[in-house]
C-alpha cells in the first residue's frame, strides 16, 4: 500500500508558524512531485505549493514569501514551513504525491496519492 500522512497541524496565533509534514510510504521507487493543498470552511481546494523531483517549486500567490516547501529524499518527506500565519490560513492542508511504486506486486509509474489531510486553526 502506498500512502502519504500529514501531520504538524494544529491551532496557533496570527503571526505564529507552524510545519507541516508530508510522509510517504510503502513500495516506493521514486517521488516525482509532491503539492501542498487546503481547503477553507465552505470553500473549493486550493493549491498552496509544490515540489518538484529536482527541487523547482512553486507558491500560491496567497503564501508567497510566507510559506517554504522542501524535501528530505532519503525519508521520502516533504515540509510546508508556514511563516507569520493569520486567519485566512485556516483550512485542511492535504499533501498529494506522484509516486511510481508498487501496489500489490503491480508496479505502478504514476500514482495519484492523496492524504487525508492535517487541519490548521488560525486564531486572531
Amino acid at each position: 500500500q502506498v500512502q502519504v500522512v500529514e501531520s504538524g497541524g494544529g491551532l496557533v496565533q496570527a503571526g505564529g508558524s507552524l510545519r507541516l509534514s508530508c510522509v510517504a510510504s510503502g513500495t516506493i521507487f521514486s517521488i516525482n512531485a509532491t503539492a501542498w493543498h487546503r481547503q477553507a470552511p465552505g470553500k473549493q481546494r486550493e493549491l498552496v505549493a509544490f515540489i518538484t523531483s529536482s527541487g523547482i517549486t512553486h507558491y500560491a500567490d496567497a503564501v508567497k514569501g510566507r510559506f517554504t516547501i522542501s524535501r528530505d529524499n532519503t525519508k521520502n518527506t516533504v515540509y510546508l514551513q508556514m511563516s507569520r500565519l493569520n486567519p485566512d490560513d485556516t483550512a485542511v492542508y492535504y499533501c498529494n504525491s506522484q509516486i511510481e511504486g508498487s501496489i500489490q506486486g503491480w508496479r505502478y509509474k504514476y500514482l495519484d496519492i492523496w492524504g487525508q489531510g492535517t487541519l490548521v486553526t488560525v486564531s486572531s
